[in-house]
């Protein structure tokens, strides 16, 4: 990139000029669920969670389950979700709200009449989304609607269920998209699933709007890793596969342990839990997947599934952080990646016409400059569709 620094006069800087640049933000997301916030009884594990989650993330996925986040009918619960934004608004967090479709358990007051459920589904997808459009950018629209029909599901939710079986997958999802659109046009809507073959391609390239392009923005593809640890080979081959959509890729939600590996089925293992050897491996595993991940042009965010041990899905050694909330090799490695290796840094001094040249990662920055006896700041920002020459404006 060339900066080209402009004084508080309106000139260019004088050649010569000493400038410090520093990175204070990424563009690309790399977060995890926050689904443990104000929700831990000891209050020092608390605050030890938010500040390892502030210290290492910039995105926050936030649970908007029906049946959890709606008990009582008409009363959501608006409130702690305000108390999460106002959290990650204070630390510069960028959050997604997950989900706002699917069927997983039916709330215990849905009635039994499928026009109404219908009409509730569709009513709370716009009504949340426009609740929080000044705050939330970012919705997984529905989830894992290709296997939306598994057993699970018609035993769980057998009235939401009833519902896409009689739309139909493809007008469900249309009809999900349509209303979050209608509560925030603005708003970046993410479909996301498990499944990663021919499934999942399909009823992307089915969801389209009017015009026939795709009616979502992102696809968002989970890549829970209890079972077995993803090869370099099938990462960049699900990322190649994808990107022929045109569309950014999100991994929503990534899981690879630092304890034994064990399938999804079943309760867990007595004392499943973490391993010194398991950390090791978790640790190099985890720094291989993000350079994979990250070098990709075609991926946008990447999501951590759970941060801690404590409460992580399925009770397993998912978490970058220890039941203490102590990190993990994982954890610092991580952090050494975005915070260090992949974090801009410079001294320079302009050249002849007063521009300095840069090469940096995507994201936004902050600059002071030293000319002619002043001390003189700017901020500015670096992405892809970033002009040739960016105007730092200095004062």
């Amino acid at each position: 990139m060339v900066l080209a620094l402009i004084d508080p006069q309106g000139k260019r800087l004088g050649p010569g000029s000493h400038v410090h640049i520093e990175q204070v933000r990424h563009k690309f997301l790399f977060g995890a669920n926050l689904f443990r916030f104000a929700d831990i009884d000891d209050p020092r594990a608390e605050a030890q969670y938010r500040e390892r989650f502030a210290d290492l993330m910039n995105y926050a996925t936030a649970p908007f389950y029906w049946r959890a986040y709606e008990p009582v009918q008409g009363q959501p619960e608006y409130q702690k979700t305000e108390k999460l934004i106002e959290w990650c608004r204070s630390h510069g967090i960028e959050i997604k709200g997950h989900p706002l479709a699917w069927n997983l358990r039916d709330p215990d007051w849905l009635p039994a009449d499928s026009d109404t459920v219908q009409r509730l589904m569709l009513e709370r997808v716009s009504a949340i989304v426009r609740r929080f459009s000044g705050s939330i950018h970012y919705w997984d629209a529905f989830n894992e609607l290709t296997a939306y029909d598994r057993s699970s599901m018609r035993e769980d939710a057998p009235k939401q269920t009833a519902v896409i079986d009689r739309m139909g997958q493809v007008t469900y999802a249309k009809a999900v998209l349509r209303e979050a659109r209608e509560g925030n046009p603005q708003t970046a809507l993410i479909v996301n699933d498990y499944l990663t073959g021919p499934r999942f391609r399909d009823l992307l390239a089915k969801v389209t709007d009017g015009s026939g392009h795709p009616a979502y923005d992102v696809i968002g593809i989970q890549s829970h890793q209890h079972t077995e640890v993803w090869s370099p080979e099938k990462i960049w081959s699900i990322c190649d596969s994808f990107a022929s959509f045109g569309k950014p890729i999100h991994f929503t939600e990534t899981t690879i342990l630092s304890g034994p590996l064990q399938g999804f089925d079943g309760p867990p293992a007595a004392g499943w839990s973490t391993t010194p050897e398991g950390e090791r491996q978790q640790a190099e595993q985890v720094v291989l997947y993000y350079k994979i991940l990250f070098s990709n042009p075609a991926v946008a965010a990447i999501t951590w599934w759970d941060l801690a041990d404590l409460h992580a899905w399925k009770n397993a050694p998912a978490g970058l952080l220890r039941n203490d909330m102590s990190p993990k090799p994982a954890y610092t490695a991580l952090k050494d990646l975005i915070k260090n290796q992949w974090w801009t840094r410079a001294e320079e001094v302009a050249d002849a016409s007063g521009d300095v040249r840069l090469r940096g990662f995507y994201g936004s920055y902050q600059l002071t400059a030293q000319s002619g006896g002043r001390h003189l700041r700017g901020e500015f920002t670096f992405d892809s569709e970033s002009a040739k020459a960016i105007e730092v404006h200095l004062q």
